[in-house]
């Protein structure tokens, strides 16, 4: 089943196309991963599957044109978890990840949660590792520990696609291995798929199972991850990508 659908996708700001003519899908249980350098457009591209943007073509989530869904709706079926999440209050974790829930409560009802609200929260501080810390005010963690508070409160919307723009941003080492884990987890659990942008090419490619080159707005690659035409990841961040990475791997010869 194909749960994500770019065709002919076309967006940028103030009139210019930063994205162009994008057409790509995501089928269930996938995890594609978008690569490219620094201003290519792909936090660009999120934004408009995220419906957050305004973009000429065609995004079909779960069968249906996201034009024709409210934002409650797409809520419901896209979530969207940013490197540019910021605070401004002092909530704890669990009132963070709470929000996660909005979409999906009654109508008029915003402030009172049910059985499968305390669950879907519990589960995902679960999942990220945070429960011991759910009752600690967000104002006093670290940006990694901050990072998996916004992941969780993406899991806890429970959306059919997982959009994320970073997703590893400020976590280490362990947290890098674990956050991808329990993504792929997730992903695989029953009409669900991730699409993830990363700077890290080797944690991409470890975790995803297709990828997407982007260059200069425009898909210059799509295919498997693990059969990725190296000549083409070369050309779009202009060096010897595999040289390099052989190079520091020498380190722990």
């Amino acid at each position: 089943m194909t749960l994500l659908q770019a065709e002919h996708l076309t967006c940028g700001y103030g009139g210019e196309p930063v994205v162009k003519d994008m057409s790509f899908s995501v089928e269930e249980g996938e995890r594609l991963c978008i690569l490219g350098p620094n201003g290519c457009g792909k936090t660009t591209l999120l934004r408009a599957l995220a419906g957050l943007l305004p973009y000429g073509g065609t995004v079909t989530v779960c069968g249906t044109d996201e034009k024709r869904l409210t934002r409650r709706e797409l809520s419901c079926r896209v979530g969207l978890m940013s490197q540019l999440s910021s605070v401004y209050f002092a909530y704890t974790v669990w009132e963070t990840v709470r929000m996660g829930r909005y979409a999906r409560q009654k109508r008029g009802l915003p402030d009172r949660d049910d059985d499968a609200d305390r669950a879907a929260v519990r589960e995902s501080l679960e999942r990220t590792g945070l429960w011991p810390l759910r009752d600690r005010l967000i104002t006093e963690l670290s940006g990694g520990q901050l990072q998996r508070v916004f992941l969780a409160r993406t899991f806890a919307q429970d959306p059919a696609v997982i959009l994320l723009d970073e997703p590893t941003n400020h976590l280490d080492l362990k947290y890098q291995a674990e956050l991808t884990e329990s993504l792929r987890d997730w992903s695989v659990q029953g009409g669900r798929c991730v699409v993830g942008v990363f700077h890290d090419i080797s944690l991409a490619l470890s975790f995803a199972d297709r990828a997407l080159l982007m260059e200069d707005g425009r898909a210059l690659v799509r295919g498997p991850a693990d059969g990725l035409d190296r000549t083409a990841l070369d050309r779009i961040y202009g060096m010897d990508v595999a040289g390099y990475m052989r190079d520091i791997l020498k380190r722990w010869e």
